[in-house]
Formats: structure tokens, C-alpha cells, sequence
């Protein structure tokens, strides 16, 4: 509920009656323009203060959810590339090995050495795979935890104006007109 556009409202109310035919009825628009002023005048600097934050921590939010969602997107296709180059390599290092065991076929101590090499070969690149795929995995949480960071600080920061908009002002002493004159 935002009172100052509440109050914006019920005054363009004011400066557009209301009229059926020839009959126009309305309200006294100078006497409802100065209620109005004087409602505004007697919020605190608090309320409005707050108001302006909740906007602007309603900001920060959008602006960090649309972070979080181009952050996301761009570690999930640098995940899906370095997976991919990944099979790739391993596809390279696996068409040379078939090639060396090729090249090997006719002699059986060189073709048992080559296919301990491939094997090895072929370890080698899945452990690579997993290793590229792990890298992708822990900066994706490294971008999730600074971005729940972000949403952390922001989150604070609405919680601050929530309890500043729950805390009762102080009750001020009114100072009848005469004390005021004479002090």
C-alpha cells in the first residue's frame, strides 16, 4: 500500500470532477488539495524515506535476479563448451590410438604395448573430462555464491527498512504557542 500514491490519486480525483449532462458535482478542491498537503506534511520523513527504499531495494532485486539469470545462463553454455571440447579431445586421442593399434596389428608384443597405451590414453582423457566438468561445476557455485551474496545484502537491506517502518516514533511534547514565544 503506498500512501503517497494514494494521495496523488484522490487528487487528481479533485482536479477532475465528475459530471453527468449539464450537472457537475464535486467537492470543494481547494479544501481537499490542502488536507492533502497537510497529510503529506504530517508523514514522517520515516515513511518516505522507507518508500523510496522499498523502490529501490524492489530495483536492486529485479536487477539481481536478471545478474543471476544472465550469470546462470553464461556458466551453463561455458560448462556445455568445455564438456564438449572435452569429448572432442577424447574422440582425438581415441582416433589415434585406433590408428597407432592399426599400424600395430601384426605384431602382437607391439600391439599389447598399444593397447595399454590407449587404455592409458583413454583414461587419461576421461579424467580430463571429469576434471573440465568439475572445473565448470565449482564456477558455476562460485558465481551462485557471490550472486547469494548480492541477493543476501539486499535481502538486509529490506529487512533494515521493515524494521525501521515497524518502530514506533517517538511521541514529541507539544509545546502550547505561548511557552514557545516566551522561550
Amino acid at each position: 500500500m503506498d500512501i503517497l500514491r494514494m494521495l496523488e490519486q484522490l487528487g487528481d480525483l479533485v482536479e477532475k470532477p465528475r459530471s453527468f449532462g449539464p450537472i457537475t458535482w464535486g467537492l470543494n478542491k481547494e479544501e481537499i488539495a490542502m488536507q492533502i498537503a497537510k497529510v503529506r506534511a504530517s508523514l514522517p520523513n520515516e515513511l518516505k524515506a522507507a518508500v523510496v527504499t522499498v523502490r529501490e531495494s524492489d530495483r536492486i532485486v529485479e536487477t539481481a535476479k536478471e545478474d543471476a539469470t544472465m550469470t546462470l545462463e553464461s556458466a551453463r553454455r561455458e560448462s556445455e563448451r568445455i564438456v564438449e571440447e572435452a569429448k572432442k579431445e577424447a574422440e582425438r586421442i581415441l582416433e589415434q590410438t585406433r590408428i597407432q593399434q592399426e599400424r600395430m596389428v601384426n605384431e602382437s608384443e607391439v600391439l599389447k604395448l598399444a593397447k595399454a597405451q590407449a587404455e592409458e590414453i583413454r583414461n587419461a582423457a576421461d579424467r580430463d573430462a571429469v576434471q573440465m566438468r568439475r572445473g565448470a561445476e565449482k564456477y558455476a557455485l562460485d558465481v551462485l555464491g557471490q550472486l547469494e551474496g548480492v541477493v543476501g545484502k539486499v535481502m538486509t537491506t529490506i529487512e533494515g527498512g521493515r524494521r525501521e517502518m515497524e518502530r514506533p516514533a517517538p511521541e514529541q511534547a507539544v509545546v502550547p504557542a505561548r511557552e514557545r514565544v516566551r522561550a
